[in-house]
């Protein structure tokens, strides 16, 4: 049975879905493989233009098997101080997939999300989450550094470096209603309307045109980067005269005028 599954709930919507339910969704080297697959797949997809990413049974994912993480024939290939670090990256590399997936990531958040879980969330463009969801930074309470899997960059983004440096240090639990209230999550909804609600956020993005999406989540996040305000403006204004030569722009502007639902092709 593979660890990650994928489904499509709506035309252009790929759900992926962590598949380790009896231990939590915690991520060992099959799990991280699977993904790393599976979001490789879904970055070449041209039918797929949002992706929600969420967690079977009762966790989104726990963070690190501590059980054990299944690579006992790479350590003994590789050795164990290279396998340390190419193992790393493999697990780090799973934030930077669904940073740079073309396709915006909604993280349906539908039980713990603690540690490698926590940085799958950060990683991810839209947060919601069931009432029941609870978060950690947790790998400083494993005996690990707190900055890991892009956390120390992507959490102070999200909520501030003042709250997001006190999550790191002290590794505590927290809820989903703390999540909402300190910025991390747009959203919480009842366990029942959490895909749908997913679902419905999915179906908005998708009324704004297929490269529109793309430029602008690749644009948002490049902000974050751009120490420059007229930097920033300067990327902007290329994205604007891009945009406006394309053939969905017009299509876009033609179906808000005509109360009508726009139909791309991402031209």
């Amino acid at each position: 049975m593979t660890t990650v599954t994928t489904s499509q709930p709506a035309p252009g919507v790929t759900q992926v879905t962590l598949n380790r339910p009896e231990a939590l969704n915690t991520l060992n080297d099959r799990l991280v493989t699977d993904l790393v697959r599976v979001l490789d797949e879904v970055a070449e997809d041209p039918d797929c233009r949002v992706v929600i990413l969420t967690g079977q049974g009762r966790a989104f994912c726990a963070g690190l098997d501590l059980h054990g993480f299944g690579d006992e024939a790479k350590v003994e290939a590789q050795g164990e101080i290279v396998r340390q670090l190419t193992r790393q990256k493999e697990i780090a590399g799973l934030a930077q997939r669904l940073h740079s997936l073309p396709q915006p990531v909604i993280a349906a958040v539908n039980g713990p999300a603690a540690g490698g879980g926590l940085a799958l969330v950060c990683a991810s463009d839209v947060r919601i989450a069931a009432e029941p969801a609870v978060f950690a930074v947790s790998f400083i309470r494993a005996g690990f550094s707190a900055c890991d899997i892009g956390v120390s960059w992507l959490l102070p983004r999200i909520v501030g470096a003042g709250r997001a440096h006190e999550l790191m240090l002290t590794g505590r639990r927290f809820d989903a209603a703390e999540a909402l209230r300190i910025g991390l999550l747009t959203d919480v909804v009842d366990a029942d309307s959490l895909l749908q609600t997913a679902l419905d956020k999915a179906t908005q993005i998708m009324l704004n045109p297929p490269l529109s999406v793309e430029l602008t989540k690749e644009g948002m996040w490049a902000a974050l980067e751009i120490s420059a305000f007229d930097t920033a403006v300067e990327f902007e204004n290329r994205q604007q005269a891009f945009t406006s030569f394309t053939a969905d722009r017009l299509e876009a502007t033609a179906a808000f005028l005509e109360k009508r639902a726009p139909v791309y092709r991402r031209r």
